[in-house]
């Protein structure tokens, strides 16, 4: 293992409560990095909340069937947890993040938390959150971190831990079709299913129960294709107008970035999502050594070599002329 996990092994054995959370618009890395790591901790008789500063996804919410993901929010909102009540919490783990912007309301949370706060990642860009860090960069997953400790804490894996860990790595890694992919991965995995994860009815959960809206967006985003860089960058985009007559969701953009790659010589990869008339997601893929990290960072983003983004401030318009010129500059 890459990572020392003595250190928060000792920490966890010597605090009771621990609060978990994540990134905002979590993916099953986020989202199943927090419930595994909850089991785990549950298991040893700890008392866990996992508290993030917005809902699951609908689209992933099958791995969190019993709704233990709370959202940051007022009294009397169904399933709320104030921020009154983290900050009687003695630890603060964060997973799957290592930026402030990425965790939204609970922001601010975090850096009034009176407690130990520590940090379990695998991403390259960060902040200084003023927690313990246990990161590993060339981790494909949060997921399989998590995995880890669980089993430097000696914690049997059941298949309740399983099941999102399993889900965490395999969309991390595009099913195992990325470049983060390794030996360790797939040993991960046997042990995953060795514990009772169900590949098969993970992959139809995610891929396979989609909306009719969703199918109706997808279609929009390949009609918005643009190829440029002769060929060796293809971008698409989303505006609101998309979503209003489709009837989809933002969430419903998840993955369809990865289509672009089908596509012979491409190299770079650009999805952008207008959230907000001056709000614009934007994501990057790469599938070769030019590094969309670099990309994101120059525009407040962050996250990997071959998978990064960020939020733009300014239109859709605006994000488009200044990221893909930034893209065409990098690439020469």
């Amino acid at each position: 293992m890459a990572i020392d996990w003595q250190p928060l092994c000792e920490i966890i054995k010597s605090h009771e409560s621990f609060v978990l959370t994540s990134h905002c618009r979590a993916d099953c890395d986020a989202v199943g990095s927090e419930l595994a790591l909850a089991q785990i901790l549950q298991s040893l008789g700890k008392t866990v909340v996992i508290s993030n500063g917005d809902p699951v996804p609908e689209h992933i919410r099958f791995i969190d069937p019993e709704n233990q993901v709370r959202v940051l929010g007022q009294s009397g909102q169904d399933g709320a947890v104030e921020p009154k009540e983290l900050w009687k919490i003695d630890v603060l783990i964060i997973v799957d993040t290592s930026a402030w912007v990425q965790l939204g309301p609970m922001a601010e949370v975090v850096k009034a938390f009176p407690g130990e706060r520590v940090i379990v990642d695998h991403h390259v860009s960060q902040d200084d959150m003023g927690a313990i860090e246990f990161k590993e960069e060339t981790a494909e997953a949060t997921g399989r971190l998590i995995l880890e400790l669980g089993e430097a804490l000696g914690v049997t894996i059941t298949p309740e831990i399983a099941m999102p860990l399993f889900a965490a790595i395999a969309t991390d890694t595009g099913w195992f079709r990325f470049s983060s992919v390794k030996e360790e991965t797939f040993l991960a995995l046997a042990r995953l299913v060795a514990a009772g994860a169900d590949p098969p009815g993970i992959f139809s959960a995610l891929y396979e129960q989609h909306s009719l809206a969703r199918l109706y967006l997808r279609g929009r985003i390949l009609d918005h294709v643009v190829s440029d860089a002769d060929g060796r960058m293809l971008s698409t985009h989303v505006t609101q107008q998309d979503f209003r007559e489709t009837g989809a969701k933002t969430t419903d953009t998840e993955d369809a970035i990865n289509t672009l790659h089908t596509v012979a010589g491409s190299e770079v990869a650009v999805l952008f999502v207008e959230l907000e008339p001056e709000v614009t997601k934007v994501s990057l893929r790469s599938r070769t050594a030019f590094n969309v990290q670099a990309i994101a960072a120059q525009f407040g983003g962050g996250g990997h070599k071959a998978a990064s983004g960020g939020t733009f401030a300014g239109t859709l318009e605006e994000a488009q002329v200044a990221v893909l010129g930034a893209v065409r500059a990098a690439l020469g």
